[in-house]
């Protein structure tokens, strides 16, 4: 369950806050400061600034490309490149110039969905040629090839509706899926089907199956070795996984949806891995072992493209298998393996490199806390430790031996870029502690793109050395001049954060945006929570306009996170193991008696608010102790885990058939039952994630025993509800049902 940047309130914010316990303090803006609404939070130009995404550099270094939003539609990206002779930005390709306008196929659809990309338009992705002279762009189901001497032209041979398309590495072929099949072929001449016909069509081939896409963070299914001499394919045939008869319900009529949807406890897709030349010949299945209930997790290539390295995970998730696969022949061995810590589960990463040498530069969190290690013919050396984890990975300069990374070693709420030796040694920060980092290097590990942001300033872009220099801006992205945000500025609410301890005396973070404090004056809340795993929602990054328009409305904003969040080590995140829906709750509940606590906070004016799991938690918040909260809210929940999907659910809470009493624990429809406070309930009607019968479940069971509660229901919108109207419909739609029960300013 990966939630969406825009819900998650989660690029960036407050260096210049105290991060002592909240006093109560006066802070007045400036009179001529203006309010924010809602309806500006979400319209054009984004209050934001121009928020660069996909930054890559050309092949040979000279270009910086980026997928940059229109001042006049926030939701519209064109291709941009600055050529870093000249110092000049310029457009490469106009998507509303060049796209057809036509509407997307399904399956495109729904795998934006799975990549939280539903609500973008124009290009969302794009891929440098290996001569570093054109561009591949797909846009409105057709592949082109822009030209940096300004030529765009349509690749034909791949028709409409590709999925997928991929250059070759050595830029020989272009590969794409049409009709369940890999298809690979010249750059400019015809393709051909590399993968045998199916007579079923639960059978996918060079598809990333559900799971994979939704919780896998894995979208791909076909992966080119170095030297375009051979192409791993996955193959899975979904015939096992139960059906679902999905309904999404538009405006203007349904379409049900037969979706293989495999549930908790049930069978998953058949996953199986080839290996193939590019004309299809030479096919050979990969061994992966005589389990075949495992997840296919990911897949890589040695860089001399002489073996194939695959990762596979038990059912269960708590081991994870690294297997050497000889190319020719698809016999692998098990290179290492790595296992969870007791009542946890193995947690997936990107953060790992093949290197020149054939050894492998590793995250794991086999100490507690995920740390990158190097595995070198058969030894573990350690490169980072410490109670702190390493966040990403971002590139590796194999000639100076050096690796460059992000983590929380200064801060638990503000990422910084640091670097360590290929053998360890002492560890450097790169980057300005005054901000919250995110970092991705070029291949070589010689350029660095940072992307930060901070307390008052949006996310901002630029190119630096392998030591953290700034070399260029990409985006500057100063709040000043005629920047959108720059009227709202003045007014600007500043965070301030702190701690809690939970029951067990372990710290929580907290953090708190106010109106400007009157004495003697009692304020509301408007408390978000996610709380799931796999996510911080308190840091001090940008957190957008939205908290802002919030507080603008006379709310005071505050979110905490609860053990079984993220970034804060295995034994704090494994909290939650078998017991969803348990300390989270009662450590939203210490947020909230604490808040009650504080002299400038009305108690019995406590909102609450999550969307997808923090819409699950909403409604296990508001059961456990009616009269707790004022009212809650929650867009888009989970009402009984053994309706949401095995990869997720599994990890957490394991098989509903050998532990049912564990999804009894964790099931929110039967505890709504003791809801007596004011509800509100948002669901998208074509959700395939969170599906819509969890809210029709709930309603029906609360309008079995004649209980109050609210609805607001998007027709034909997903898990994103995404839209700048929509969004402002959502957000008036519950500040609208506060102030009508009495929770308002």
């Amino acid at each position: 369950m990966r939630l969406f940047p825009t819900l998650l309130l989660a690029v960036g914010l407050a260096v210049f806050a105290s991060r002592a316990g909240a006093q109560e303090r006066s802070v007045t803006a400036p009179a001529t400061a203006p309010k924010l609404s809602f309806e500006r939070v979400f319209a054009s130009p984004s209050l934001a600034g121009v928020t660069p995404r996909e930054v890559k550099l050309s092949p040979d270094g000279r270009w910086v490309t980026v997928l940059r939003n229109r001042a006049d539609d926030r939701e519209r990206y064109d291709l941009w490149g600055f050529d870093r002779t000249s110092g000049e930005w310029r457009m490469l390709v106009d998507s509303a110039k060049l796209g057809s306008g036509r509407e997307l196929s399904e399956a495109e659809k729904m795998q934006r969905e799975r990549a939280r990309l539903a609500g973008l338009k124009g290009i969302v992705a794009y891929q440098w040629t290996a001569d570093s002279r054109a561009l591949l762009v797909p846009l409105d189901g057709e592949i082109h090839l822009a030209g940096l001497d300004g030529t765009v032209r349509k690749l034909g041979a791949a028709g409409t509706d590709p999925l997928n398309p991929a250059l070759s590495p050595e830029g020989r072929y272009l590969s794409f899926v049409r009709e369940r099949r890999l298809w690979v072929g010249a750059l400019e001449g015809a393709a051909s089907a590399v993968t045998p016909e199916e007579t079923a069509e639960t059978v996918h081939w060079g598809e990333a199956e559900f799971v994979a896409q939704e919780e896998m963070n894995r979208s791909k299914g076909f992966w080119w070795s170095p030297d375009d001499k051979r192409l791993a394919v996955e193959r899975f045939d979904e015939a096992p996984v139960g059906v679902v008869t999905r309904a999404a319900i538009g405006a203007e009529g349904t379409t049900t949806f037969a979706q293989r949807y495999p549930v908790a406890g049930s069978a998953n897709a058949l996953v199986s891995l080839w290996l193939v030349d590019p004309d299809g010949g030479h096919r050979v299945e990969v061994d992966l072992g005589p389990d075949r209930d495992i997840y296919l997790a990911r897949v890589d290539w040695a860089p001399d493209a002489g073996t194939l390295y695959v990762q596979r995970v038990n059912r269960a998730q708590t081991r994870l298998d690294m297997l050497a696969v000889d190319p020719a022949t698809g016999q692998s061995r098990v290179l290492f393996s790595e296992k969870a810590a007791a009542k946890s589960w193995i947690n997936l990463s990107d953060s790992y490199r093949l290197l020149e040498d054939g050894s492998l530069v590793w995250w794991s969190e086999r100490d507690g806390f995920g740390h990158l290690y190097r595995f070198n013919r058969g030894k573990w050396r350690r490169l980072t430790q410490g109670p702190w984890v390493v966040t990403s990975l971002a590139g590796i300069d194999e000639a100076a031996g050096r690796v460059v990374f992000t983590g929380t070693r200064d801060d638990a709420l503000a990422e910084q870029v640091y670097s360590v030796g290929l053998d360890g040694g002492k560890v450097e920060r790169l980057s300005d502690p005054g901000f919250v980092n995110a970092a991705s290097m070029d291949k070589a590990g010689k350029t660095l793109v940072v992307t930060r942001s901070a307390e008052g300033q949006p996310p901002q872009s630029y190119i630096a050395d392998a030591a953290g220099k700034r070399i260029a801006w990409i985006e500057e992205n100063r709040v000043e001049g005629d920047h959108p945000y720059a009227p709202f500025l003045a007014g600007h609410a500043h965070a301030r954060f702190g701690t809690i301890p939970a029951s067990d005396g372990t710290p929580l973070h907290w953090m708190m945006l106010t109106p400007p404090l009157e004495p003697g004056k009692r304020y509301p809340v408007f408390t978000f929570h996610y709380g799931g795993p796999h996510n911080q929602s308190v840091t001090k990054a940008w957190k957008g306009a939205l908290p802002q328009a919030i507080v603008d409305a006379g709310y005071i904003w505050f979110a905490l996170d609860n053990r079984g969040s993220d970034h804060r080590g295995v034994a704090f995140e494994s909290a939650i193991w078998r017991a969803m829906g348990g300390v989270e709750v009662e450590d939203q509940f210490a947020g909230a008696d604490w808040l009650k606590s504080q002299s400038f906070v009305d108690p019995n004016k406590i909102a609450t608010f999550g969307w997808s799991y923090g819409g699950f938690l909403t409604l296990k918040m508001m059961a456990r102790d009616p009269g707790a909260y004022a009212a809650g809210i929650a867009v888009a929940p989970v009402t009984r885990w053994g309706l949401y999907d095995t990869f997720y659910t599994e990890r957490y809470l394991g098989d509903p058939n050998a532990d049912p009493a564990a999804y009894a624990r964790s099931d929110s429809l039967e505890d709504a039952d003791r809801i007596r406070d004011p509800l509100l309930v948002i669901h998208g009607m074509a959700d395939d994630n969170v599906v819509f019968e969890n809210t029709t479940a709930l309603a029906a069971r609360l309008q079995g025993r004649a209980a109050p509660f609210e609805m607001m229901l998007y027709p034909g919108s997903t898990h994103a509800i995404a839209g700048a109207k929509r969004q402002q419909h959502v957000y008036e739609t519950i500040f609208r049902f506060l102030d009508k029960h009495g929770v308002g300013p």
